[in-house]
């Protein structure tokens, strides 16, 4: 029993680390020149790394009410300063592209990134982008909805099935507390002996 238990461990840990390797093997796998290509316009035509657009300008502008809150008086200098170290991370916006670009490069082929970046780049896949957000709205308010609906109607059905059941469950009508009980009819004489 206790070789058995020694014996599965051990599987289980070789077939663990054979899957880590291979599943590592497979992520670290070089993506060619026009796969990665692919995968560029793909992020492109879906638009996908656009609302990262604000993240440098957001922090900038935080940083400098911080820091202007703190040194009122430096005002000019760290307006100027921090707009100067701003646009030297500008540049770093590219490493996002990139590796944006190699996350979609690993999950999907490249004829399947082709047919991303055509789909969302015809007139349907434009409409789905600029739409898909409103439109995702309405469907949620929608199954919202239903669902208050369907839960409404999914309880009122279950306690019309059980009214039956518990009707015969209920014990008959006692009076309520305080209110008197009914004069007790007197007990029938008994008949005269004979």
């Amino acid at each position: 029993m206790v070789q058995t238990f020694r014996a599965r461990r051990l599987i289980a840990g070789v077939t663990g680390a054979v899957l880590l390797l291979g599943a590592g093997a497979a992520y670290a796998q070089e993506v060619t020149p026009s796969h990665l290509a692919a995968a560029r316009a793909a992020l492109s035509a879906v638009k996908i790394t656009d609302q990262f657009d604000s993240i440098l300008p957001t922090g900038a502008q935080a940083l400098k009410q911080e820091m202007i809150q703190k040194d009122p008086n430096l005002e000019e200098l760290i307006v100027k300063t921090v707009d100067e170290k701003t646009l030297e991370l500008a540049k770093r916006r590219a490493d996002l592209e990139n590796e944006a670009a190699q996350v979609y490069a690993r999950a999907f082929t490249e004829q399947e990134l082709n047919e991303i970046a055509t789909f969302y780049k015809s007139p349907a896949g434009a409409k789905l982008l600029d739409q898909g957000g409103r439109v995702t709205r309405d469907v949620m308010q929608a199954a919202e909805i239903w669902q208050r609906g369907i839960s409404r109607d999914l309880a009122q059905s279950v306690a019309d099935a059980f009214e039956p059941a518990r009707q015969q469950a209920t014990p008959a009508a006692q009076p309520a507390a305080g209110t008197p009980a009914p004069a007790a009819t007197p007990a029938p004489a008994p008949a005269p002996a004979q």
